[in-house]
């Protein structure tokens, strides 16, 4: 009797783990989100500004389902569009991030790179993600060089360690970036400096939310902080949340909008497009995109 029941348990707990992993894998990852968010960082009577933030496409050159998916998010007409990082996932994936972003071209944009943007992913045991100091492993060289010229050929602005002023809805938008930390490619001595005071708003952004550059950024002044990398931890547990986010920021602040410690910024963390190729998989945490609306605080 003792056997049978160890049985039954044993063979329930297969069956749940399979379901859930085929869930998992071939459900939850391709359950695109369109996330909202209001933001409070413009004065008072000032219009809304609608910004559309991307990030982790991760993109394969077969991923059609979410190529369109993006596409389709030209419909929403944003004043800014906006990528975090880690487009691509293998060396032919440009005309696939091509495909998903260019009628967002026609918006004015900003981006960063991430690490999966300069060199491919490898198959790593995903448990390393527990470690406090897991050494990051560089995999196939991808063709970020050609992406750039892209992006910055339809007219967005490449903030990697750079600074500058756009005009977007109208308004005169402050911007600021750096280079990947998680790979300590950011260079933050060379964009510091206090945010324009004559801007109508003042929006940083960084691939990985590393609380050291969020620091530097928030202490700037930037009113609204933008990253990408944690994909929300990708594999949450209901109730609990993100297990790990790959990088200094704590779980709670995994993937969406909240207030950056110590300072009158906002961070918005984005959960991402995308997953590692090696580990196709979501749970509890959708693929996702967010327009942010910039309101008066």
């Amino acid at each position: 009797m003792r056997k049978r029941t160890l049985f039954r348990l044993a063979t329930a707990t297969a069956v749940t783990g399979a379901a859930t992993l085929a869930y998992a894998s071939l459900v939850e990852r391709n359950r695109f989100t369109l996330r909202r968010y209001d933001v409070p960082v413009l004065t008072a009577d000032a219009e809304p500004l609608r910004i559309l933030h991307l990030s982790d496409l991760h993109m394969m050159p077969d991923q059609r389902r979410k190529q369109d998916w993006v596409a389709s998010l030209a419909a929403l007409d944003p004043d800014l569009v906006v990528v975090t990082g880690d487009n691509m996932a293998h060396p032919a994936a440009v005309p696939g991030v091509l495909r998903a972003l260019q009628p967002l071209l026609d918006f004015p944009g900003a981006f960063v790179f991430g690490s999966n943007d300069y060199t491919g992913p490898v198959w790593k045991n995903p448990f390393t993600y527990f470690l406090p100091d897991r050494e990051y492993t560089e995999g196939v060289e991808l063709p970020h060089e050609e992406l750039r010229g892209i992006f910055t050929g339809a007219g967005w602005i490449d903030l990697n360690n750079a600074r500058t002023t756009v005009k977007a809805g109208g308004r005169a938008v402050e911007l600021l970036g750096v280079d990947d930390p998680h790979i300590e490619r950011d260079d933050y001595a060379a964009v510091a400096g206090p945010a324009s005071p004559a801007a109508d708003v003042t929006i940083a952004l960084t691939h990985s939310p590393e609380p050291a550059v969020l620091d530097r950024m928030a202490g700037d002044g930037f009113g609204l902080l933008l990253a990408g990398h944690t994909h929300g931890g990708q594999v949450c547990v209901p109730g609990y949340g993100a297990l790990v986010t790959n990088c200094g920021l704590p779980r709670s602040m995994a993937r969406g909008l909240h207030r950056w410690p110590g300072s009158d910024s906002w961070l918005h963390v984005s959960a991402g497009l995308g997953t590692h190729p090696t580990a196709p998989i979501r749970f509890a945490c959708p693929p996702e995109a967010s327009v942010l609306t910039l309101i008066p605080r």
